[in-house]
């Protein structure tokens, strides 16, 4: 089983890769055996502009877009600016392939200075990955300033990566032969319609 932490921090050290890292752990601890591979988009945010310009990935943009379609499950975690995801996480998952997500969990987080911008997880997050067909888990958690230390963040830490463990192991075992098919809603309700 193979976790894909995506972390959006851009200083050095980061109190976005210290919540990605927190919440790898947690899943790690609740999907025994579970592999975790984080991809720094710091360190490829010149790909990603040269991946706009010229349609094309480098090796190192390629790789990480590459660990992220054939994961299990993925950890997206961003700082917020201007109210909303950073420009480069946006850019991340723009050049990512459009079927990358699809049915595949994600657990959606943000750090932030203050706690006012908690609900970016919810107005700018949350739909991003719907829109990608990504099965988004009901708990995100956003860290403000004042959360580190405080009473609650590793409860919603745990809370959130319990529910994408849940998922991830639900999908992996799904994968046997001797799993039934699932067939998505679109499909059913086109079979319906068929009659």
């Amino acid at each position: 089983m193979k976790l894909v932490v995506v972390s959006a921090g851009l200083s050095v050290p980061s109190s976005t890769r210290l919540l990605a890292d927190r919440l790898a752990a947690a899943v790690g601890r609740q999907a025994a055996g579970a592999e975790v591979e984080v991809v720094e988009l710091r360190d490829l945010a010149v790909e990603i502009a040269h991946n706009f310009t010229n349609g094309f990935p480098g090796r190192r943009l390629a790789a990480a877009l590459e660990a992220v379609a054939e994961a299990d499950g993925v950890i997206a975690v961003t700082p917020v600016f201007t109210a909303s995801y950073s420009g480069l996480f946006k850019s991340f998952f723009d050049v990512l392939d459009k079927e990358a997500l699809v049915g595949k969990p994600v657990l959606i987080a943000a750090t932030g200075g203050t706690a006012r911008h908690s609900l970016v997880l919810e107005h700018a997050l949350r739909p991003m990955f719907a829109y990608l067909r990504a099965v988004v888990v009901p708990t995100g958690v956003y860290a403000a300033s004042e959360d580190w230390g405080a009473e609650g963040l590793e409860a919603r830490i745990e809370r959130a990566a319990g529910e994408l463990a849940a998922l991830m192991t639900g999908l992996s075992s799904a994968k046997r032969e001797d799993a039934p098919v699932v067939v998505p809603f679109e499909e059913q309700l086109a079979r319906l319609a068929a009659g």
